[in-house]
């Protein structure tokens, strides 16, 4: 599958649930999102401790954001609770259910999308098929392949500074001091690495117009396929949450 459509697909569904605060439509896709890891699991796609270990934050961001909202959530209907600023009432265990579902039906397919994407492929379908500019799009693709390094030359450089006796005091101030001290030579040694990566790019001619291509980006028929899917299930979505307006519900 070309990257885009990826991105495109999520896209769809999430701006079709961003229009409705029904729990029902968000109840829908979560169980979609949901068939769907189960297919990618079967497959092999992405190992299933991996998923896990990706989906956790999600799944606890959105147990906070439920909670907080069934705590001070705008009361509405028959009131179970309250006390002080707390007030648990059917309309903010409603608009609960409606948020924390949401943040899982959209969060999900954002989260498993850039665990699986390539970025490179990513690159090449941006530039070649959305025509996006190819410098700042090689730019950004350099940077986010760089991000890797930080975890490494910031343990090179805590070791180099505990070698040479740098930083060894305890307590808070001496903490601090030591953390300002590793990040600013972290900084220095992150702006001599783009500098010579920028030279490096433009010795390569990744501002030429017409650059040679080592990969074709491809739009293919499955791509549209996966669009079309994404349409139907926002589609059904939408339908799911008039009918629960007309029940009296919220849209």
């Amino acid at each position: 599958m070309n990257p885009l459509a990826g991105f495109v697909t999520s896209t769809i569904v999430a701006l079709a649930l961003l229009l409705t605060l029904s729990p029902a439509a968000a109840l829908f896709v979560f169980v979609v999102d949901i068939s769907g890891l189960i297919v990618f699991v079967a497959v092999k796609a992405i190992p299933a401790s991996r998923l896990v270990s990706l989906l956790w934050p999600l799944g606890l961001m959105a147990v906070l954001s439920a909670g907080s909202t069934v705590l001070y959530g705008r009361p509405g209907g028959e009131v179970f609770f309250t006390w002080g600023l707390v007030c648990i009432s059917q309309g903010s265990l409603y608009l609960a259910a409606t948020i924390g579902l949401r943040i899982l039906a959209i969060g999900i397919p954002a989260v498993v999308l850039a665990a699986v994407v390539d970025p490179t492929n990513l690159a090449d379908s941006l530039t070649q098929l959305w025509r996006a500019p190819r410098r700042f799009v090689m730019g950004t693709l350099a940077a986010f392949r760089l991000l890797s390094l930080f975890v490494d030359d910031w343990h090179h450089l805590e070791m180099a500074r505990r070698a040479r006796g740098l930083g060894s005091g305890r307590g808070p101030v001496a903490a601090v001091a030591r953390f300002g001290g590793q990040a600013f030579a972290l900084l220095v040694l992150s702006i001599r690495r783009a500098s010579a990566l920028a030279l490096a790019m433009d010795a390569r001619g990744v501002n030429n117009p017409s650059p040679s291509r080592a990969r074709t980006a491809e739009w293919k028929l499955r791509d549209w396929g996966f669009v079309t899917l994404a349409l139907a299930i926002s589609c059904v979505a939408l339908v799911i949450a008039a009918f629960e307006q007309a029940q009296g519900g919220a849209f």
